[in-house]
Order: C-alpha cells, then sequence, then structure tokens
C-alpha cells in the first residue's frame, strides 16, 4: 500500500511549517523519512545535503515525538544527562531544563511526570545538540493551556534566531497561530501549500451569523450562492459565497440583528480538503516518490 505518494517538500532556514492531515494521510511515515527511521522505497531525503540519518547523528536534527525514550525510574536530570552524553557539545543539561521550564522538577521521577511535563523533557532532550531543524509530532500533547502557549512561544524564539521547525499536531488553532507557513497533505499526497492566509482562501466563501427568531431556512437557502443554512435557537448561521446578499436579505427583509461576517477557518479548510475518501495508515510503506530538501 502507499503511505507517502510523490510527496515533494523544500523548507527554508527559520521557517515554522505546520504539517497537517487526517489520521492515516501519511504524516508520521513522512517525518519518520526526514528523521531516518524510515526510507522511501522511490525518491530522496535530503536534510542540509546530507542523508536524515546522518544529519541526526550530527546533532543537526532532533525530535520530539509522541512516545516511547523514556525510562520511568530515572529522574528528569538524570535523563537528560544521559541522553547529552550522547552528543560530543552538547548544550549544559541546567540551561535545556530552564529552557524547557523544567528545573523545578529535576529531580522528579520521570514516571511520576504528567503525560505534559513528559513532553518538556523530550523538548528539553531535543535541545542538547542545538539543533538546526526541529521536527515535533504532537508536541504539546498532554499540556495544559498555559503550557501550550509557554512551548509555542520558546519555538517561535527559536525560529527568530534562524531554527527550522517542522511540526504535525491536530490542535489547528496552533497551526493558525504560530506556523508561518501550513503543508495540507492527504493520502500521502500535497493538497495545499502556502501562509495560513493563503490556505484558508481556498475554501470559499463566508460564515454569516446573525440573531434572527424564526429565522425561514428555505427563504435563506434560496439565496443566490447560499451553501448551507443552521439554526441554533434564535441563532442563524449561513455559509454563502456571496456574503453580501445574505447580509443585505438579513438586513432589509427581516428583523435580523448582531449580524456578523466572518472568513472561513483553518478547520473549515482542512474538512473541505482532507474528507474525502480517507484511508487508514497502512502497515507497510510505499512511496512513489519522497523528496525533500531542507536547506
Amino acid at each position: 500500500m502507499t503511505a507517502v505518494d510523490g510527496l515533494s517538500l523544500r523548507v527554508e532556514p527559520g521557517e515554522v511549517v505546520a504539517f497537517l492531515g487526517p489520521n492515516g494521510a501519511g504524516k508520521t511515515t513522512t517525518l519518520d523519512m526526514l528523521l531516518g527511521l524510515a526510507r522511501p522505497t522511490a525518491g530522496s531525503v535530503r536534510i542540509f545535503g546530507q542523508e536524515p540519518a546522518d544529519a541526526v547523528a550530527l546533532g543537526r536534527v532532533a525530535a520530539v515525538l509522541q512516545t516511547g525514550g523514556l525510562l520511568k525510574d530515572m529522574t528528569v536530570a538524570e535523563t537528560v544527562q544521559m541522553t547529552a552524553n550522547v552528543y560530543p557539545n552538547p548544550r549544559p543539561v541546567s540551561e535545556v531544563l530552564e529552557r524547557a521550564g523544567i528545573a523545578d522538577i529535576a529531580g522528579r521521577r520521570v514516571g511520576k511526570c504528567s503525560g505534559g511535563q513528559q513532553q518538556r523533557l523530550r523538548f528539553a532532550m531535543a535541545l542538547l545538540p542545538d539543533p538546526d531543524l526541529m521536527v515535533l509530532d504532537e508536541p504539546t500533547t498532554g499540556m495544559d493551556v498555559e503550557g501550550r502557549r509557554d512551548f509555542w512561544t520558546a519555538i517561535r524564539r527559536d525560529a527568530r534566531a534562524g531554527r527550522t521547525v517542522l511540526f504535525a499536531t491536530h490542535y489547528l488553532e496552533e497551526a493558525d497561530a504560530y506556523a508561518d507557513r501550513i503543508v495540507l497533505i492527504r493520502q500521502g499526497r500535497v493538497v495545499a501549500d502556502g501562509t495560513t492566509a493563503q490556505v484558508k482562501n481556498l475554501a470559499s466563501g463566508r460564515l454569516v451569523r446573525a440573531t434572527l427568531p424564526g429565522a425561514d431556512q428555505v427563504a435563506l437557502a434560496g439565496l443566490p450562492g447560499v451553501d448551507s443554512v443552521e439554526v441554533r435557537g434564535d441563532t442563524v448561521l449561513v455559509q454563502a459565497g456571496d456574503s453580501d446578499v445574505v447580509a443585505r436579505y438579513l438586513l432589509t427583509q427581516t428583523p435580523a440583528r448582531d449580524v456578523e461576517i466572518t472568513a472561513r477557518n483553518l478547520e473549515d479548510v482542512f474538512l473541505a480538503l482532507t474528507t474525502d475518501a480517507r484511508t487508514a495508515e497502512p502497515a507497510a510503506v510505499a512511496t512513489n516518490h519522497l523528496e525533500g530538501s531542507i536547506r
């Protein structure tokens, strides 16, 4: 079965790129190939002009993954120190613990850490080689709202200093808020690639929301360019290609109030471009072509 099909991706230094797609789209398979954990059956992957495994071994690439890699009986500081021994010139343990926001739990055993704290520990470990590229797979899983905000503040600060970040997430609001660029894939192929604004524009139309008791759904649905009409109590929501027509009708032909017009959000685009023909993540990896170049 084909997991990644002709995917070509180039990421420039200092970019923060959100890599999005539904379950089974090929995100994890692609990240595994970028990290040298899997090899494409055709095509190539180059990281800073090197094979992925070589770039990882040299510390130019580091990753924060969802699971694995932690020994529950070791303390947080011991875990980071053990990882630091792998690299020839690691950043100081105290520095990365502080940077990841877990200096205050350095003496805590990993098994006693929450899911969010363990993710921060993985982040600290990934910071040790001071990598040029950070690959993040669902990095804020288990973190609370404040922890997620602090994490992304740190990531954006690193990006401004020149570090490249490629991340996969199911939190679309994170991609919307923090990514410079969004790459959206479905069935192993890129279906959208651009800035957040550019990708949002792929979902045409706007949402018109108004307070209108007893809304006439039939009349609204019959307006030119209306895609759908939904009534929630006294609130009516109209998806339309021409929001001006809907707003004009509501304001002149009905007693509607509190009329709002908003562009479609990233979730709308995600659903519009990825809901057709979803497939399960295949066990076998096959690719027609994978070209990944991170310079």
